[in-house]
């Protein structure tokens, strides 16, 4: 088979030029990815190239050496550089073999009819060395996009990181990072602020990049973006545009939300079941870093023994000003609900328990006791022990606030322990039992 190819080279190498250019025009007519990088004569005499290496692979393999893979390997990195699909790669080198086995048939039968039975073996032979060769494209490309798409995330997270966190106002830098992005100079944006305990799992990210959509989302990789929405568009395609980066601390979201309202993105991220905050709407991407910090505050109003919760700051003010200011916080704590906060932990938490869901309820007695199951004189009874025990009146609208925000800052408290859901009533001792109202009574029996 070699003395075969051997005697046909001359012939052989006229029909592969031609082959050559019958494969470039073919592929650039069929192929828009092909036409749009590599001009006619570029593409002619890369395959002219690997049909000429597959012929020396044939001869190689026929003498029992390996195939030579360097220069696949490196036209599989270069595709991969230049942002061609490995399935236009892969297809034209597939029909680059075919062509270069009708050559052979072609030149042999033109050279000795006679002998095409002794060419046959080398079909196996050259359809070896393609999927050989194409193997190496394909794991060089692939390993070319994978350190091509670290580096792309590298560098979206860090013009991330010059917006969220650089200084207020307009920067020649936040102006390059929001170009590079492709934000809009004016609009509308807010940033999101995820809790801890989902960061690291990408499933649990909306985002319009198939490496951080969750389940259940059709949709920040540390960084991902969500393409604008249609008109009239629904699910996912309605939704807004999403930047994510992953923290240690937790993951942020740049928003921007173009016609949709700041509550489109409690929708987006409620089929989720996290705890995030929600910053304002801003007007331009220079103004993204307080929007950050006000969103990691909103994050703050929204303590873990609450549950999953999506926090906007605007919904949540009064709050958020106890969150911001630590040192104040602690002080009205002490000094609004010390007394209460003095007490047994069984009697604490069930008057801040209590007082929390009436203030959830708007003052109604009646649907607190309902949120408690408990009788509404029941409730009555421990708010007024709240009242003795801190000297506030609850008809009184300024101790009201005062009551509303110690119990936020009780809530925000990173030592405390959770007081917004009664403990599970432990077994009954010999020592004592539990009224209804919280307070206790001594059991006639004595102890052992």
């Amino acid at each position: 088979m070699e003395r075969i190819i051997e005697e046909i080279r001359e012939d052989l190498s006229r029909r592969i030029a031609v082959a050559a250019d019958r494969l470039a025009d073919r592929t650039l007519a069929e192929d828009p990815a092909y036409a749009a990088l590599l001009g006619r004569a570029e593409l002619r005499e890369r395959i002219h190239d690997t049909l000429r290496q597959a012929v020396e692979g044939l001869l190689r393999s026929c003498r029992g050496l390996p195939v030579e893979l360097a220069d696949a390997r490196a036209v599989g990195a270069l595709r991969a550089e230049q942002g061609l699909p490995l399935a236009s790669l892969l297809r034209t080198h597939r029909r680059g073999g075919r062509l270069l086995w009708q050559s052979l048939t072609e030149a042999v039968t033109a050279h000795d009819r006679a002998a095409l039975p002794r060419l046959l073996p080398a079909a196996s032979v050259l359809w070896d060395v393609v999927d050989r060769t194409a193997d190496a494209m394909t794991e060089s490309y692939r390993r070319a996009e994978a350190a091509h798409g670290d580096r792309d995330r590298e560098r979206r997270a860090a013009l991330l990181d010059v917006l969220l966190d650089g200084a207020d106002g307009p920067s020649a830098a936040a102006e390059a990072a929001a170009a590079q992005l492709g934000l809009p100079e004016r609009g509308r944006f807010t940033v999101v602020v995820l809790a801890a305990e989902v960061s690291g799992s990408p499933s649990r990210t909306p985002s319009g990049d198939p490496s951080l959509t969750p389940p259940g989302i059709p949709s920040a990789a540390p960084t991902a973006a969500v393409p604008p929405a249609p008109a009239g568009g629904s699910g996912a395609a309605s939704a807004p545009r999403v930047l994510w980066r992953f923290r240690a601390d937790g993951e942020v979201g740049l928003v921007e939300l173009g016609h949709h309202p700041l509550e489109s993105v409690r929708d987006l991220l409620a089929p989720l079941g996290v705890r995030a905050g929600v910053g304002p709407v801003v007007g331009a991407p220079a103004e993204l870093a307080r929007a950050h910090r006000l969103a990691a505050l909103a994050l703050r109003t929204a303590p873990e023994s609450e549950g999953p919760r999506i926090a906007l700051l605007d919904e949540r003010l009064p709050a958020a000003l106890v969150a911001a200011e630590a040192e104040l916080a602690g002080r009205l704590r002490q000094v609004v609900l010390g007394p209460v906060l003095a007490l047994p932990v069984e009697d604490r938490r069930t008057l801040l328990t209590t007082l929390g869901t009436w203030l959830a309820c708007q003052g109604s007695t009646t649907d607190a006791a309902q949120r408690l199951y408990c009788h509404r004189n029941t409730v009555s009874n421990r708010l007024r022990r709240v009242e003795q025990l801190t000297g506030r009146s609850l008809s009184d609208p300024r101790h009201v606030v005062e009551l509303a925000l110690a119990h936020s800052a009780v809530l925000q408290r990173v030592e405390a322990e959770p007081v917004t859901r009664p403990a599970a009533p432990g077994p009954r001792t010999a020592r004592s039992s539990r009224t209804p109202g919280g307070t206790a009574r001594r059991s006639p029996r004595r102890p052992a």
